[in-house]
């Protein structure tokens, strides 16, 4: 599902994953697509399993983490979603990709957090010895542990880049208590993450988190720790100062990176052995780290 589709619902937002609807009452329908971004920029190609892999994903980790932070997922399962709605009848190619959720006032802020030097963080690292502006030791290198988890927050920006910042802009940005509440629920959700993930031969290298507000209580919404939002690596393969073969959208951003392209649209086409590679490692790590297999989700014929 890379093109979008038409249902009989106020479309409100179409971003470069997923397509929202007004479900009305409240509740917001998200419906992941096959699309792909890197460096904020979406390519033309999708790659096939991705938005199930992206929806069952979250909704193994909605589950798994509950008891940290309530969620606003309120259904995925395309019956239950249809019933929900009023006997709406989804179009097919949705389901398994589709989420009834409640709606939430989003927190300006992406919320992320990194246990380990990678992505923008070593680049930045690289040019200033800091990490968001926070230094850190000398001789770190590519894929290297810190210290400890970092929650690294970054500007949530409508269009073009987020810009990083340091928690003391974050709590300019959103306030003290939220700040606060926001890093130590991210903070939280990341351990229990990376616990799970290192049973199954994985390392969390980094994640991130959407956080909103629900009645006022923050709540946790959209992706949760799925390939486009975290880097996933095999634990037995990362050698420090050296990129670890991910089970995430590296892949992608490595090969564009080699190419003659300015991060700016257009992007450069993706060949096949491109998007196959992608699509193997996503279904690849939903199925490691939940021990299910994606054929058993909805509409899925991984």
């Amino acid at each position: 599902m890379g093109d979008r589709v038409t249902v009989d619902l106020p479309q409100i937002h179409s971003g470069k994953v997923r397509e929202l609807y007004d479900a009305g009452e409240g509740r917001l329908l998200m419906v992941a697509s096959d699309r792909v971004s890197a460096f904020d920029v979406i390519m033309r190609e999708p790659i096939p399993h991705k938005g199930r892999v992206l929806t069952a994903m979250t909704v193994f980790w909605c589950d798994e983490v509950s008891d940290i932070v309530p969620g606003t997922l309120l259904a995925a399962d395309p019956q239950e979603i249809e019933a929900a709605l009023g006997g709406l009848v989804l179009p097919p190619e949705w389901a398994g990709r589709a989420v009834l959720v409640q709606r939430a006032e989003m927190l300006q802020m992406e919320c992320i957090v990194r246990g380990y030097l990678a992505g923008q963080a070593h680049e930045e690292y690289e040019r200033s010895g800091t990490v968001h502006g926070t230094r850190l030791p000398a001789g770190l290198k590519l894929a290297d542990r810190l210290a400890e988890p970092m929650f690294t927050p970054s500007t949530k920006a409508a269009e073009g880049h987020d810009v990083n910042i340091n928690f003391t802009r974050a709590i300019d940005l959103v306030g003290s208590e939220a700040a606060h509440a926001a890093r130590d629920i991210c903070l939280e959700l990341y351990i229990r993450a990376a616990a799970r993930a290192a049973d199954v031969g994985f390392i969390l290298a980094d994640t991130k988190f959407e956080l909103g507000y629900v009645d006022g209580v923050l709540c946790l919404c959209d992706e949760v720790c799925t390939p486009d939002s975290s880097r996933l690596w095999p634990v037995d393969q990362v050698v420090p100062g050296t990129t670890p073969p991910a089970f995430d959208k590296q892949p992608l951003r490595d090969w564009l990176a080699a190419q003659p392209w300015d991060r700016t649209p257009p992007p450069p086409p993706l060949p096949a052995r491109v998007t196959e590679a992608l699509s193997a490692r996503y279904v690849a790590a939903y199925e490691r780290v939940t021990g299910r297999s994606l054929a058993d989700w909805y509409g899925a014929t991984a």
